[in-house]
């Protein structure tokens, strides 16, 4: 189906004009067609579509409550379409692998990973596997390697919570957080807890391996909760080509400096700073410390954080726009979305931005396909003879 998007604000490099798109066979184009369905755009922001990296709000569909469960197929669509309607077109589910039992078990990504699989076709947004492994879940990894041989460009993240929960002197404030997703009891979830950490000589060689053989599978690599500039040296040793959630301004400097993608949580720019006390995103952002924003634990967060960002006057529209779109593509390494551009995947949003405290998605298309209309603005009106120009 070939679509004419006419009369928006439309974003490109160049900053925000009113301008005409024209979608042929899923991509962007600068041909026009005669046949064309038209959708009216005016007043309205285009937009490429979201991408996220990095969102494992999923799991609040899979387990509303601590001990309750909802069969994952149901809880995926849900979560497409939440991530339709947030204008997110294309999301990295952070799946996390870890050594505990419950949700985020083995047992329990292995069910994620063959319903996703199962069901890719019926969701709407491009539905993809971040994968962070929690490096103590050592018996876990032969799989989850496995699993990459099965997913087109994944993204591999290496994660360790594991010590800080052992001697970092958290596990005292969030252990009953923690047993109640697992499922034990806090005493239980410590005893597994303090076991797994006895194993820790076995670790860094797990990470080589890891590194290498993701990579050889074609994922990209990220590295977790950097600490220090040290751990993002280690980690781009290893090919991990983006520090997610630096936990210190000089490691997200060190990967920055570097032409690194340093990744921060949209929620932080929306709440005004982390709920952990970790880097705060929109000073990173004005600072140059944070290049690419993902949802995190909540979908809307990536909309509103750039129109946060922008009236705050620190950023433009185009670079705050970037953060979620262009970099965030870049960093994934999808070179075939995220801008506006002739040959592109045409994943496009339509955002009413009349209240830019709080901007509407009114329409998504997701590869050429019309997946949202809450404004009901088109017309299938064929016989157009203008010229778009891109």
């Amino acid at each position: 189906m070939s679509w004419q998007i006419l009369g928006g604000r439309v974003l490109s490099d160049r900053g925000i004009k009113i301008d005409d798109i024209s979608i042929v066979d899923g991509k962007i184009t600068s041909r026009s067609d005669i046949n064309a369905q038209i959708f009216n755009a005016s007043g309205h922001l285009v937009l490429p579509g979201i991408v996220d990296v990095h969102g494992d709000a999923f799991e609040r569909q899979i387990q509303p409550r601590p001990g309750v469960e909802f069969e994952l197929d149901l809880a995926l669509f849900e979560t497409d379409r939440q991530l339709i309607s947030n204008g997110i077109t294309t999301a990295f589910h952070g799946l996390t692998i870890s050594w505990e039992p419950g949700l985020r078990s083995l047992e329990n990504g292995r069910k994620f990973f063959e319903t996703l699989r199962q069901i890719r076709r019926r969701l709407l947004c491009d539905n993809r596997l971040h994968i962070r492994w929690e490096t103590y879940a050592l018996e876990a990894l032969d799989e989850l390697l496995e699993w990459l041989k099965c997913e087109e460009q994944a993204i591999f993240a290496f994660n360790d919570h594991t010590t800080s929960m052992a001697i970092g002197g958290k596990q005292r404030e969030n252990l009953t957080q923690w047993a109640s997703r697992s499922g034990l009891s806090p005493e239980g979830y410590l005893e597994r807890l303090n076991l797994v950490f006895s194993r820790r000589e076995e670790v860094e060689k797990s990470i080589n391996r890891a590194a290498s053989a993701a990579l050889q599978q074609g994922a990209v690599l990220f590295a977790h909760d950097e600490a220090s500039p040290a751990d993002r040296i280690k980690f781009r040793g290893l090919g991990a080509v983006a520090s997610e959630f630096p936990t210190t301004s000089d490691t997200a400097r060190v990967a920055r400096e570097a032409g690194e993608h340093a990744i921060l949580g949209a929620p932080n720019v929306v709440r005004g700073g982390s709920h952990t006390g970790a880097v705060n995103a929109g000073e990173a952002v004005a600072e140059g410390l944070c290049s690419v924003l993902a949802s995190d634990y909540y979908y809307p967060s990536q909309l509103l954080a750039v129109f946060k960002l922008v009236s705050g006057g620190n950023i433009d529209f185009v670079d705050a726009w970037n953060l979620i779109s262009k970099n965030s593509a870049e960093a994934a390494g999808l070179s075939d979305r995220g801008e506006l551009l002739p040959g592109k995947r045409a994943d496009i949003i339509i955002v009413n931005d009349d209240y830019p405290a709080s901007p509407q998605v009114v329409a998504v298309f997701v590869e050429g396909h019309l997946v949202l209309n809450r404004g009901n603005r088109h017309a299938e009106r064929p016989g157009l003879d203008t010229a778009s120009s891109f």
